[in-house]
Parts: C-alpha cells; sequence; structure tokens
C-alpha cells in the first residue's frame, strides 16, 4: 500500500533556467515585488518574500542568451504564485497591467481565482489566491467540483486592501 504525502509537505521553491539575468530580476523584483536575497555574479539569483531565502532561482548556467522553449514541447506548464488575499491578488493584477505585460488568461476554478500571463523567457507564470476550503464548490455526492468560468479582471482590479 502507498502511503499518501505528508500533508504538510509543500514545494518550496522553483528554479527556473532564463537567457538573461537582469531581465528576469527586472520581471520577478521589479514587476512582481519578490525581494533579491543573493546574486552569483551574471549566472543566477534567488529572490523571495517575507524574508524567506528562496521562493524563484533564476540561472543562465545552461540558457546564457538562449530561446525560449517552443511551445507544445513538454516541460513547465507554469509557476503558480499564491496570494494571501483577493486584495494583494489585485495589487499584483495592478502591477502586471502597469508594466504592460499581458494577461494571457484568467479563471475563477471555484476553489481559487487565476490571472495566466508569461515572464521575459517565456515560461508561465500563475498569480492566484485561494477560496477557503469551506467555500470550495462540491456536487452532490460531497467531492470537489472545480470550475473554469471566466474571471471579470474589471472586478478584481477594484478590489482594494
Amino acid at each position: 500500500m502507498i502511503h499518501p504525502i505528508h500533508p504538510q509537505a509543500q514545494i518550496g521553491h522553483v528554479h527556473l533556467k532564463v537567457a538573461d539575468l537582469d531581465r528576469a530580476i527586472g520581471f520577478y523584483a521589479g514587476v512582481l515585488g519578490f525581494t533579491l536575497q543573493q546574486r552569483w555574479g551574471d549566472s543566477a539569483a534567488f529572490l523571495g518574500a517575507g524574508g524567506y531565502h528562496h521562493h524563484i532561482g533564476l540561472n543562465t548556467w545552461d540558457s546564457l542568451g538562449r530561446t525560449a522553449a517552443p511551445r507544445g514541447h513538454t516541460g513547465l506548464y507554469h509557476t503558480a504564485i499564491l496570494y494571501p488575499d483577493r486584495a494583494q491578488l489585485a495589487d499584483a493584477l495592478r502591477r502586471v497591467v502597469a508594466a504592460g505585460i499581458e494577461i494571457e488568461g484568467a479563471a475563477d476554478h471555484g476553489v481559487s481565482e487565476a490571472v495566466y500571463l508569461s515572464d521575459p523567457d517565456g515560461n508561465g507564470v500563475e498569480l492566484y489566491r485561494d477560496r477557503a476550503p469551506q467555500d470550495w464548490p462540491r456536487d452532490a455526492m460531497g467531492a470537489l467540483d472545480m470550475t473554469n468560468a471566466p474571471l471579470d479582471l474589471d472586478a478584481l482590479l477594484a478590489c482594494t486592501a
């Protein structure tokens, strides 16, 4: 019998190959607001939130000056950045819009609200907030019933802290 993973296990960070370290730092720190915790010259950088050592690692070890992987190939679909509440997700969306970054999609999944875009290297990025578990949609049998409904970005942008 296979035992499930411990319920407090988490995915701690993502480490991305990028073509231009300064450009990637500009996006993750300058637009999304992560703090640059450490930089290793032109080869790697580590960014975090709330003083954490790093949520995002960036490196050019195998990718300096390279192009993004073509669509339709295997690999990371997106990195998901979880915000604590709707107001903070709205703030993230305002930053992205102000930076002129294209919004590629937005969805209300019932359990969460999500905004989708790409970083400068073509890596998918999801900005999202979870609803409280007691508010998650359930079917008649009590099983989770996630959705993929459109998310009203104007209503989200109107949300304030």
